[in-house]
């Protein structure tokens, strides 16, 4: 059987001005997990991100230190099916269902890294809506769309794999979720309630036979629990 190693990005600069970088925690979460691979001795054939920089950054960070341990590592490849969904598109878009059952939203938003928990409560809201297909939104991409967009990702990977092969995708909570459903066949607001647990940089294993997939592993991150140090476990 081969093996697809789902991978979540390092923590990103949540609050910023501009969230797609990385963090230098979410730097170093990167490095440690490339250290980590290394020691497992772990062999890639294939390693994909998707085109957002967190995610790309990642996979250089990681690839690097495998690199540094005398691993043999794959060309970075570049997928846009494995991006992340985009959030503020679909806030901005039930900005007025937000105002509805909080006036202090906006000011919730604007200043989330401050408001970790009322933000949380308000994006939680947002994605049970979104997700359930029952509040269109015009010009926003659906998550149908979304999940759609992620499947034909995972099958031109399924299409192009040999039997044994380790493949790496550093990719995002949300197509992480995605896959989740599709794979579990658990409904989507199920599946993000999984996703609101995973941490940056964590390892979800699939395993496939052809073009036969299932969940092997979920969440990993032992190699950020044995360096006993809490702020390196982070959720955004």
């Amino acid at each position: 059987m081969g093996s697809i190693y789902l991978i979540r990005h390092g923590q990103a600069s949540f609050g910023a001005d501009d969230y797609d970088v990385l963090s230098p925690t979410g730097v170093r979460q990167a490095e440690i997990l490339g250290e980590h691979l290394a020691g497992l001795g772990l062999r890639l054939d294939r390693c994909l991100a998707g085109d957002l920089r967190r995610q790309r950054h990642t996979a250089e960070a990681a690839l690097q230190r495998m690199a540094a341990a005398g691993l043999a590592v794959p060309d970075l490849e570049i997928d846009a099916a494995f991006n992340e969904f985009e959030a503020d598109a679909v806030i901005r878009a039930h900005l007025d269902d937000l105002l509805e059952i909080d006036p202090q939203a906006l000011h919730i938003l604007r200043n989330a890294a401050q408001h970790r928990a009322e933000f949380q409560r308000l994006f939680s809201f947002v994605i049970a809506r979104w997700v359930s297909g029952e509040h269109h939104k015009d010009g926003l991409v659906s998550w149908q769309e979304f999940l759609d967009t992620v499947h034909d990702g995972l099958q031109r990977l399924l299409q192009q794999a040999s039997g044994r092969d380790n493949i790496a995708v550093f990719t995002s909570g949300g197509t992480i979720t995605a896959l989740l459903q599709l794979i579990v066949g658990m409904p989507a607001i199920k599946a993000f309630e999984l996703n609101w647990q995973i941490v940056n940089t964590s390892l979800n294993r699939l395993k496939f036979r052809g073009s036969e997939v299932s969940l092997a592993s979920f969440n990993s991150h032992v190699h950020l629990e044995l360096l006993k140090a809490p702020e390196l476990i982070t959720y955004r």
